[in-house]
C-alpha cells in the first residue's frame, strides 16, 4: 500500500492521523472521541489494556497503519506484558499467550471487521463458555464495529502516519494520562 505525503484534503494542520482530522472538524470530534473514550476508557470489566489491544487488532486487520501503530502503543502502555504481547495477538491471536475468554472475544472481533454478518450464536456462545459476560461481547462488537469506522475515516484522507514508533509512544502515554476526551478540546 502507497502512502501519501498529504492528506487527500488541506486540513489546516499537521498533526497526523485522526489528529489531524479531529482538529480539522471539532464538531465530529467530540462524538468520535467520546465513543472512543467509554468503548477504551470507561468502566467494564475488560481491563484498557485489553480494550486497546481489540482495537489494534482489528486495526491491523484493517491494515491502518497510524491506528493499529497508536493503539499498539496505546495497549502496550496498559498491559503488564506489554508490546511482546500486542505483537503476537497481531501476528498469531489463536497462538497469542492471552486468556481463552480473551481469544473468544479477538475472534468475534475478526468476524465483525471481516463480516460483521458472519458472526454466529455459536460464536458468542463459545465466549460465554470462556467467561466471557454480555456486556463484554457486546463492548468487543462495538469496539471491532467503532474501529473500522475509525480506520476508514483514517485511511480514506490519507491521513499522515508518522515512521517514527516514539511519536506513538508519545501519544500513548498522552491517552494513558489524559483520555481520548482531550482530542476533542
Amino acid at each position: 500500500m502507497k502512502w501519501g505525503l498529504m492528506p487527500h484534503i488541506e486540513l489546516g494542520n499537521d498533526l497526523p492521523g485522526i489528529t489531524g482530522l479531529m482538529a480539522y472538524r471539532p464538531e465530529t470530534a467530540g462524538p468520535l472521541s467520546a465513543l472512543a473514550e467509554v468503548l477504551l476508557r470507561g468502566p467494564s470489566s475488560l481491563t484498557r489494556g485489553e480494550r486497546e489491544l481489540i482495537a489494534a487488532y482489528v486495526s491491523s486487520l484493517n491494515e491502518c497503519r497510524f491506528c493499529t501503530a497508536s493503539h499498539a502503543a496505546f495497549a502496550a502502555a496498559q498491559l503488564p506484558e506489554g508490546r511482546e504481547l500486542v505483537d503476537q495477538v497481531r501476528a498469531d491471536p489463536g497462538g497469542a499467550p492471552v486468556s481463552a475468554k480473551l481469544r473468544a472475544l479477538l475472534r468475534i472481533a475478526a468476524l465483525v471487521q471481516a463480516d460483521a454478518r458472519t458472526v454466529t450464536a455459536d460464536d458468542v456462545a463459545a465466549a460465554r463458555r470462556e467467561g466471557a459476560t454480555d456486556v463484554e461481547i457486546h463492548d468487543t462488537v462495538l469496539i471491532a464495529a467503532a474501529f473500522c469506522m475509525y480506520n476508514r475515516y483514517v485511511d480514506g484522507l490519507a491521513t499522515v502516519a508518522p515512521e517514527d514508533p516514539a511519536a506513538y509512544e508519545f501519544m500513548a502515554q498522552l491517552i494513558v494520562d489524559e483520555g481520548y476526551l482531550r482530542l476533542a478540546r
